[in-house]
């Protein structure tokens, strides 16, 4: 396919040439991917500013976005990508084969960075999901620092910078900058701009933005980071989101109310669920609201049908289009497949579950959206998606919308919520749209 980029691919693309440490704050569907593998490929090939390039990815955008990518436009066919992915034999003998692009999970990381140490040979790094490394004190972002003086250039690529507050953007600065502009250490970053908010003794669970700290912090990083929303540049179809309420019947209702008031709950069988602190009351609550709950073994129990009746009847007001059904636990899978037995309901395995499902093959596919909410391409097979249950992890929600509503779809995005009235599930809605709002003012910014 013969690669024509939009004008503010042209503008992204001459901005990672002429800098060469830059974050892409580019939300979804945008073409992130072929405008970096575009100036990868002509810093190796034409400027020769460059000799190896590491691309830190999700697994699943790992394992087929890149290589779909690179082999789906014509002007980057000839590139040849080395995928570092599973044992640590296949890993190993992926390094060592003659590539342009080294691709690489996340997780894999840290192991990365002891195996060459200070032989690091990449002078080139490009992080796909740059918030992935949000967190200061996670092992992958600290093996990640620990090379950053060794590569020469460094690209960003998130559609979602700061999913809960402007806290998040000091990690992902920082490794474009070394701390230049917000600070070498998070303790200062948030001394300087933000006031503690509620905690619990030294323990601070908030953070509060200083008064005009908000526009001074968009100023400081104005230099190194370009923001885009994929609705002001392509033309996408609409995306329209739909609730589906939920009533219990008052005897369960009653129930859910007596655990979050006493945090104990009987089970049928003489197993007892006790929650012990207010964050695994809220994850109980959840899973009390989809319809089963671990106890302490990790045992599900069904507690009702309710959602699964629900899902029912949206699976059949479908009428046969292919879904994506989207749920927070293992046992929301387990329980879906039961419900439905006559059904073929798929998870994403591999390359063939993403090709079969943008075929049409498949009328239902179940999905984590830890696991497939960044960078798969699924907007070819379908136009609905069905949320058996929520998190409050905006960024999780938003990259799990995308998958469908990005450019490329031609129908309207129809994102179904599946939401048990007067419970924890109308929380995280309102949460979810209150970071929303937050995130769309750095965006704009």
């Amino acid at each position: 396919m013969k690669y024509v980029p939009h004008d503010y691919q042209v503008e992204a693309y001459n901005r990672l040439i002429q800098n060469k440490r830059y974050n892409l704050f580019l939300t979804m569907g945008l073409g992130k991917t072929v405008v970096t593998l575009t100036v990868i490929d002509d810093l190796l090939h034409d400027f020769f500013e460059v000799q190896k390039v590491l691309v830190i990815a999700p697994l699943r955008v790992a394992e087929d976005t890149w290589s779909t990518e690179s082999a789906k436009w014509d002007h980057l066919k000839h590139l040849k990508l080395s995928l570092v992915l599973g044992s640590l034999g296949q890993r190993r003998k992926a390094l060592m084969s003659n590539a342009d692009v080294y691709i690489i999970n996340r997780e894999n990381v840290e192991w990365l960075v002891n195996h060459y140490q200070t032989l690091w040979p990449f002078d080139m790094v490009v992080v796909d999901e740059l918030s992935s490394f949000k967190n200061p004190a996670s092992h992958r972002f600290k093996a990640l620092r620990k090379v950053m003086p060794l590569t020469d250039r460094f690209i960003g690529l998130t559609g979602t910078p700061a999913p809960n507050s402007l806290i998040d953007l000091w990690s992902q600065i920082y490794l474009v900058d070394k701390g230049e502009r917000l600070g070498k250490t998070l303790k200062s970053y948030r001394e300087t701009y933000f006031t503690p908010g509620w905690g619990n003794g030294h323990i601070v669970y908030k953070w509060n933005l200083k008064e005009g700290a908000e526009k001074q912090i968009h100023a400081k990083i104005a230099d190194i980071c370009m923001s885009m929303k994929a609705e002001d540049w392509i033309n996408v179809p609409e995306r329209m989101d739909l609730i589906k309420l939920i009533t219990f019947p008052k005897p369960l209702l009653k129930r859910y109310r007596t655990f979050e008031r006493d945090t104990i709950m009987e089970l049928a069988n003489n197993e007892t669920i006790v929650a012990t602190t207010a964050a695994v009351v809220t994850n109980k609550l959840l899973q009390f609201a989809n319809g089963a709950i671990y106890d302490g073994e990790r045992k599900a129990h069904s507690i009702h049908d309710q959602k699964l009746e629900a899902l029912a009847e949206l699976i059949e007001s479908a009428n046969g289009e292919p879904v994506i059904v989207f749920y927070s636990y293992q046992h929301d899978l387990a329980r879906i497949k039961a419900y439905f037995p006559e059904m073929d309901i798929r998870t994403i395995e591999g390359p063939k579950d993403i090709q079969d499902w943008n075929d049409r093959k498949i009328p239902v596919m179940c999905l984590h959206p830890a696991s497939a909410g960044h960078g798969l391409n699924l907007q070819s097979g379908g136009n609905i998606i069905i949320w058996f249950g929520l998190n409050y992890s905006l960024e999780l929600y938003q990259q799990a919308n995308a998958r469908l509503h990005r450019q490329g779809q031609t129908e309207k995005v129809l994102v179904h919520h599946i939401v048990a009235k007067e419970t924890m599930d109308e929380m995280v809605m309102e949460a979810l749209a209150k970071k929303d709002m937050n995130q769309s003012k750095l965006l704009e910014a």
